[in-house]
């Protein structure tokens, strides 16, 4: 189907805020709709084809070399997850 205009944007909030306005589809992290769509403010479209998220996953080079810095961004993502 063909379709008049087309919205691009780079930033999740604009998305958000554009579904919510009724301007289209978007493509957004569930966690970041649930609300809205418990409220049914969205609606859930192309449900068979929505991948569960698993979750976030950090990759690093080595766990020897370390910085304290990034140790206490492991903690923290620990800690929230």
């Amino acid at each position: 189907m063909r379709v008049e205009g087309q919205l691009v944007f780079s930033n999740l909030a604009l998305r958000l805020n554009a579904a919510l306005a009724g301007l289209g589809l978007a493509y957004l992290p569930e966690d970041q709709v649930q609300t809205h769509l418990a409220a049914g403010r969205l609606i859930r479209v192309l449900d068979d084809w929505c991948a569960p998220f698993s979750g976030y996953h950090l990759y690093y080079p080595s766990r020897r070399q370390s910085t304290p810095a990034f140790a206490l961004l492991v903690d923290a993502l620990r800690f929230r997850g």
